[in-house]
């Protein structure tokens, strides 16, 4: 038993399938982010003729070839389902040769491309001036030594296995959500709503004396994390302090989820954020609010209801109409220890996908090394 090496390109093929009779519509878009994986796509679709857009089918590869400001990844995906979704034509879609398939195990290569080592490879060869790229010819350059299929396999079954734990675990987690949104619908339908305007107060502490330097930012996924701006000569001694318990959000994006309730220690937020806090948390939990804003109703509410002439806003004075059913504390404590229990479980889901991702140089190296020395290891 050795490794064979080839040239990536002898054993996948570029393919172009079109979405010319429009059998996939917007609800089929997806895009690729760095973390490898189908997502649905940010992008506006309103007026794009979707019959352009190339069909991804199961076993095929998409990658976006821009490699610029994408946080040091190549993203890369692989359609594990069962069903065909289409994407941008943009992007590079391909899959292994039907003849190759007996040399390379399609999740084995995808397992090659979710390595912080092939990350920095694509990064460090990527070409260009403003904008970066790493094309179908430079992936088809690549070098890849194979061990037999057989040990492939024997790999890939335990990436396998740790995937359908991992799925069935948040299988499991989406079973709880249903009960959170069930359980505030029902509110919703039985209980009157009023504006949240007597509940909550804005916040304007700046960072006068500098005390705070842990610049965040406010994501789409509703939580903080790190600002993704160029800090570098920044004047921070304006940007707005929040505390744990309190609120920050983008007027311009909390359309897209961009409003958080700070958990951890405190940070500073650009000046263009609105922060706030609940007046009285003896009539309002701040974790029941934020179940409010988390939900897709709101999210498309803020559209709605957002003003301004180039940029649509949502400032705080349209916040302070909000309306939500707001029961006895003890009713909102019961949802919140639901809501939480759910939060915390998606975070150890996060984590097991991040155990999953990290095992994958180690199979890698272990099936390389297997190869190489002609013996069998027992997991």
């Amino acid at each position: 038993m050795a490794l064979t090496k080839y040239k990536l390109g002898t054993l996948i093929e570029l393919l172009n399938d079109r979405n010319t009779d429009l059998q996939y519509g917007i609800d089929d878009v997806r895009g690729v982010n760095n973390l490898k994986k189908l997502m649905p796509t940010k992008a506006d679709l309103n007026g794009r003729n979707l019959s352009k857009f190339q069909i991804v089918k199961p076993e095929n590869f998409v990658f976006n070839h821009r490699t610029s400001r994408n946080g040091s990844k190549f993203s890369i995906a692989f359609n594990d389902t069962d069903s065909a979704i289409i994407c941008t034509e943009d992007y590079v879609v391909f899959r292994i040769k039907e003849e190759c398939k007996n040399i390379l195990n399609p999740l084995f290569l995808y397992m090659y491309f979710n390595r912080d080592e092939f990350d920095r490879y694509v990064i460090t060869n990527s070409w260009g001036s403003s904008t970066e790229f790493y094309n179908w010819e430079d992936l088809c350059d690549i070098d890849i030594e194979l061990p037999s299929l057989a040990v492939q396999q024997k790999y890939v079954n335990v990436y396998q296995s740790m995937l359908a734990n991992q799925k069935s675990y948040e299988q499991g987690l989406e079973d709880l959500k249903l009960v959170c949104d069930a359980y505030i619908e029902d509110l919703r339908r039985k209980m009157p709503c009023e504006e949240i305007k007597p509940y909550i107060s804005e916040l304007n502490e700046r960072n006068t004396e500098l005390n705070i330097h842990n610049v965040q930012g406010v994501n789409s996924s509703s939580s903080f994390d790190d600002t993704k701006a160029n800090m570098t000569g920044i004047d921070i001694h304006n940007y707005k302090i929040v505390k744990k318990g309190q609120f920050a959000y983008n007027p311009s994006r909390i359309n897209l989820g961009s409003i958080a309730l700070l958990q951890g220690n405190d940070c500073v937020v650009s000046p263009m954020y609105i922060v706030f806090g609940i007046a009285d948390k003896n009539k309002l939990l701040p974790e029941y609010l934020m179940m409010w804003y988390s939900r897709k109703e709101f999210q498309r509410s803020t559209l709605f209801y957002a003003t301004g002439s180039v940029r649509d806003t949502f400032d705080f004075d349209v916040m302070q109409e909000v309306k939500i059913p707001i029961p006895d504390i003890k009713i909102q404590q019961d949802i919140v220890n639901i809501y939480q229990a759910y939060i915390m479980r998606k975070e150890i889901n996060e984590q097991l996908k991040a155990q999953i991702k990290n095992l994958c140089p180690i199979l890698i190296k272990g099936s390389l090394e297997e190869g190489e020395n002609g013996e069998i290891k027992e997991f």
